[in-house]
């Protein structure tokens, strides 16, 4: 991991609300780490963790939300103007545990850290997106897997429904999840009925990104672990 003071190089908006930001910054990282994004102004105390959405020869690019002060200051920042990359932090996925057929299973803005991982497994997987009604970057997870599903909720683009209706866990010999909790929960039950190993990238708050600060505890049942040093990436059956 590395502080650098990285120029912008695109920063735009892929649908409401949604944007994506590609930095220029040089070294390998995994599949599901995430870095601390802040501004060289301050206008922000505390850096955003945003989890890598897809690597370049020497650029990262973040796929985020903007909802709150922080990351609606970062997507007013515009090609060229510089600011701060801490990282990559957490484990990420273990790409030696994900051999055979894969399921990739994103909900709306979970959807970020899976396209890199998709890229790496290439034909392998099978990709199921869920969205309420807004659809974005699907035609980038299109380039790379060897099956995309689309859901809305409201049944707009693609199936109708929610994401988790779609999956036939037995088909798989792992499952790679991101999203809202609820269906995160639904996937990690239907994986534990079928007997199919599931890995879980959890969102939390963070302050430091580190593990010092105890700020992003998430229980388990080998006791409380942290999302930015032990995470975020978790096998479903640690989790409670």
């Amino acid at each position: 991991m590395k502080v650098v003071i990285s120029q912008i190089m695109e920063n735009k908006s892929v649908s409401d609300g949604i944007f994506k930001l590609t930095a220029e910054f040089s070294g390998g990282m995994k599949p599901g780490q995430f870095f601390m994004l802040k501004t060289l102004d301050n206008s922000f105390l505390l850096p955003r963790p945003i989890s890598v959405n897809d690597v370049g020869v020497k650029e990262v690019t973040f796929l985020y939300r903007a909802e709150g002060k922080g990351t609606s200051k970062l997507s007013s920042m515009k090609e060229g103007e510089e600011l701060q990359l801490f990282g990559p932090l957490g484990n990420g996925f273990d790409m030696q545990e994900l051999k055979g057929k894969i399921a990739v299973v994103g909900g709306g803005i979970g959807i970020a850290p899976l396209l890199y991982l998709t890229k790496q497994l290439s034909r392998n997987a099978h990709v199921y997106l869920g969205f309420k009604n807004c659809v974005y970057t699907v035609d980038e997870f299109e380039k790379y897997a060897g099956q995309v599903l689309i859901v809305t909720e409201d049944g707009s683009i693609g199936e109708k429904g929610f994401v988790t209706d779609y999956v036939d866990f037995s088909k798989y010999d792992a499952v790679v999840t991101c999203g809202p909790e609820i269906m995160m929960k639904k996937i990690i039950t239907g994986c534990k009925e079928a007997g199919v190993k599931c890995y879980a990238s959890l969102e939390r708050r963070m302050a430091c990104g580190m593990g010092v600060c105890l700020g992003c505890t998430v229980v388990t049942k080998n006791g409380n672990k942290r999302a930015c040093k032990d995470g975020p990436v978790f096998m479903s059956e640690e989790l409670i």
